[in-house]
């Protein structure tokens, strides 16, 4: 999978495409992660999503997360028009993947500094878009819970 996405990067780049890289675990798709995605697609002209897989996910998250299938996330991100190409990764950050891939721009949510953000080196230009407020994965899970508990 990563050598054909590696060709066709290639393709993108001869043909003067500006690349931008994100990634994340996208467990349950929010409002927060489209405005997130279109703000990084605005950036270039071709976004790759690097997305952890279900085990990866475990590790970072714990072992009652994912929600939702790594086959699954991938494809409700294929379905959003401002991504390009989805990239499943097992690691738990994605810096081999962005020592092959080497975005024009790696993009960073706004919980980061630009010190901490992995893979940087591989980049021409680290950009951090700010979340938008309310939105979080987590705080959905909780609710859901929340409501479950008290019916």
């Amino acid at each position: 999978m990563l050598p054909e996405l590696l060709k066709q990067l290639e393709q993108e780049r001869a043909l003067g495409k500006k690349l931008v890289f994100t990634n994340g675990c996208f467990d349950i798709l929010h409002r927060g992660h489209a405005t997130y995605l279109r703000a990084a697609r605005n950036l270039g002209d071709v976004l790759i999503v690097g997305l952890n897989a279900d085990a990866s996910v475990r590790r970072l998250k714990g072992s009652e997360r994912p929600i939702n299938c790594e086959d699954d996330r991938a494809y409700l991100l294929e379905s959003l028009a401002c991504v390009d190409y989805i990239v499943v990764f097992a690691e738990d950050t994605p810096y081999e993947l962005l020592s092959t891939i080497k975005p024009d721009i790696l993009v960073k949510g706004g919980d980061y500094t630009l010190e901490n953000v992995v893979g940087r080196e591989f980049a021409h230009e680290v950009v951090l878009i700010d979340f938008v407020a309310g939105y979080s994965t987590t705080a959905t899970i909780h609710k859901l819970q929340s409501v479950d508990e008290n019916g």
